[in-house]
């Protein structure tokens, strides 16, 4: 008896909510609920908890804790919203199963990321051809954002793009897709590099050292070279932009964390509070180009916002996860297809934290959400591999 309409569902609706994160984060949430529901509805298809899900219900818990001390709960609320966008880690987990779903889903990755790529070269014609005089001082405050919101936004969407992408061209044994895959990787680097996110640069960069390692130790061993080139020679003065105000922010930040160890100053409260909290010898007031509503790094930010208990609580979901597919890489024969999604994953998740030190990147919705995709197709990776290192030790 073939499956039906409902049966189908899930799989479809969560795949498709997971696939849109790259071009629209509206159609991304409508899908994510619309899933939820269907899963739910299924009856066979039950909500799957993967590990990883009780330090993310002891950071949400906490952020409710550190709401209800703040003293500005309404101000707060918009934290406890984005709590819906963490039902992808379940519905992703719980609709899709195989590994081949999981290909599918990072090709529809990297065509979406290919697309508002393509938009975003569209943008920097445009904004080069309507500025050239001043273009360099006008792009720096209005870069390209292809089909999203803030070049920040599409930088940590192609960086994560290319750690899936990258890590199923280099691990994976299914080569009908290399071409596409390289074509859609060439194009969204570039665009990465036109979006000019510094943290995004070194956030991928760090990823990719991962995946060249462990492809093969040479192809790694240009990239620290060339990090200590760009350190030593600062093209294009690439690293002076912004340190002072980098610097400030994790200054106010530290003040914050002192003064609340224990549930910082509330949920959406840094920009507010941030004068209060600024050192004396930091001269006021400060410019006006400075943009203080978050400090642009996760563990400042997290710790001064939600307390240090907060902080532990979200590095303890990132260390779990790290060592989840580690432990489940290190035991998979070599020509395991899982091996290229773990890898992928790991890739992702050390190009969050190092460009987390740089910009909240988790913070935007719609990079959470596929963050949290690539954490479940990890954990598919691995309940697939349990299977097949139970078959294969009978």
């Amino acid at each position: 008896m073939r499956p039906s309409w409902r049966e189908h569902a899930p799989l479809y609706l969560a795949g498709t909510a997971a696939a849109t994160t790259v071009v629209s984060i509206a159609a991304s949430e409508i899908l994510l609920g619309l899933a939820f529901v269907a899963i739910i509805l299924a009856g066979r298809e039950k909500l799957r908890w993967p590990p990883v899900v009780w330090p993310l219900v002891l950071w949400m818990g906490w952020t409710l804790v550190s709401l209800a001390a703040s003293g500005h709960a309404r101000g707060g609320l918009p934290q406890v919203k984005k709590f819906y966008v963490y039902l992808m880690l379940i519905v992703v987990y719980s609709a899709l199963r195989s590994l081949t779903e999981i290909r599918v889903l990072v090709i529809a990755w990297a065509g979406g990321s290919a697309l508002s790529s393509l938009w975003g070269f569209g943008q920097f014609i445009h904004k080069y051809l309507t500025t050239p005089r001043f273009f360099r001082y006008v792009y720096e405050n209005e870069r390209i954002t292809g089909f999203v919101d803030h070049w920040m936004t599409l930088s940590a969407l192609l960086m994560m793009t290319l750690m899936m992408a990258g890590a199923m061209l280099f691990f994976s044994h299914e080569r009908k897709w290399f071409r596409f895959l390289v074509a859609s990787g060439m194009i969204i680097a570039v665009a990465l590099l036109l979006a000019y996110t510094k943290s995004m640069w070194i956030g991928t960069a760090a990823g990719a050292t991962w995946l060249l390692w462990w492809k093969n130790k040479w192809l790694a061993a240009p990239l620290p070279v060339l990090a200590g080139i760009v350190l030593l020679t600062n093209p294009f003065h690439v690293l002076d932009r912004d340190q002072a105000h980098r610097a400030a922010l994790r200054r106010a930040g530290w003040e914050m964390i002192k003064a609340h160890p224990l549930v910082g100053v509330g949920p959406e409260q840094v920009g507010p509070q941030f004068l209060d909290y600024l050192p004396a010898d930091i001269p006021r007031p400060v410019p006006i180009e400075w943009y203080y509503q978050h400090l642009h790094n996760i563990y400042f930010h997290f710790a001064a916002e939600r307390g240090l208990p907060a902080l532990a609580a979200l590095l303890a979901f990132f260390g779990k996860a790290l060592l989840d597919f580690f432990r489940t890489l290190r035991r998979l024969p070599p020509g395991s297809e899982a091996r290229w999604i773990l890898h992928g994953a790991i890739a992702t998740i050390i190009a969050i934290l190092v460009s987390g030190w740089g910009e909240v990147n988790i913070g935007h919705s719609q990079v959470l959400e596929m963050f949290l995709a690539v954490i479940a197709c990890g954990y598919i990776a691995v309940h697939a591999s349990h299977s097949q290192l139970r078959e294969v030790g009978r």
